[in-house]
């Protein structure tokens, strides 16, 4: 176990400073929540799910769905790492004719199960994943991170509702807690409080956890795969950008790019860490 953690702590490295050196190259793109992301995104990809990057079409394979599809460099430097495609791809984010644009779009890209972008509906097509199994009786998993300020989107309580009234339990969400979207914070442009009461209230089996600390992940996970009847929310706690002092907690850093000068800096406290 300690050897997964420390091979999960130091991939989750390698994926930060590729957000970092990505987004620093295309001057453009979503800093604050993609850092946010990363131990949720190493977690699935690099330790819980059924996957194969050299068979990344598998009909059986476990599912992955980025509600919050702006945070599609954290997704993107994850399946590089992992191996889907080559790391040198990265630098060409958001470029004229590059397959890694601003959102994810599962025709260009090996890896991704679902084109996403506007919030809300990626967990509708993960529910949709979710109820094919079902019906098709296939033992695949899907999952889906949702950001809070997603939770403001009402297509995503129709979907909590249906994943409920078809007691989905091969289904598990994530919900990216940071506290902050592009306008301020959550709490005073639309409060989605008490997250965790409100998705019980759907009949969903709640976890709440630090979404930075792997072995809290680990367990939910693992609780998640033994709750039987209903879907799981796991609630997860983070630090908007996340690995870089000048950027956490900042809502300044949702939608914008780190210069030269602050990639070296970023670069050099994540590594330090």
């Amino acid at each position: 176990m300690q050897n997964d953690l420390k091979l999960l702590k130091e991939n989750a490295v390698k994926i930060r400073e590729d957000i970092i050196t990505m987004l620093t190259e295309s001057a453009s793109g979503h800093t604050g929540g993609s850092l946010s992301a990363v131990e949720i995104l190493t977690t699935l990809y690099f330790k819980e799910m059924n996957i194969d990057p050299e068979n990344s079409k598998d009909e059986n394979r476990d599912r992955f769905v980025l509600s919050k599809g702006h945070a599609a460099p954290a997704l993107y430097s994850t399946l590089a790492e992992r191996g889907y495609f080559n790391k040198s791809e990265l630098k060409s984010l958001r470029k004229f004719g590059s397959i890694l644009q601003g959102h994810p779009n599962m025709n260009y890209v090996p890896g991704i199960d679902m084109s996403t972008g506007s919030l809300g509906q990626g967990i509708s097509a993960a529910v949709g994943m979710a109820l094919a199994g079902k019906i098709d009786k296939k033992d695949y998993r899907v999952y889906a991170l949702l950001g809070d300020g997603e939770l403001e989107e009402g297509q995503v309580w129709e979907a909590s509702m249906a994943a409920a009234h078809y007691k989905l339990d091969n289904l598990t969400a994530f919900v990216d807690h940071n506290g902050l979207q592009i306008d301020g914070k959550c709490e005073d442009v639309m409060s989605p409080e008490p997250v965790s009461n409100k998705f019980e209230a759907f009949n969903w089996h709640v976890i709440n956890v630090n979404g930075h600390d792997f072995n809290e992940l680990i367990q939910a996970i693992d609780e998640a795969r033994k709750t039987k009847g209903r879907p799981t929310m796991i609630v997860c706690k983070t630090i908007k950008g996340k690995g870089v002092s000048f950027m956490e907690d900042q809502v300044s850093w949702h939608g914008v790019a780190p210069n030269k000068e602050q990639c070296d800096r970023a670069l050099a406290e994540i590594r330090a860490e």
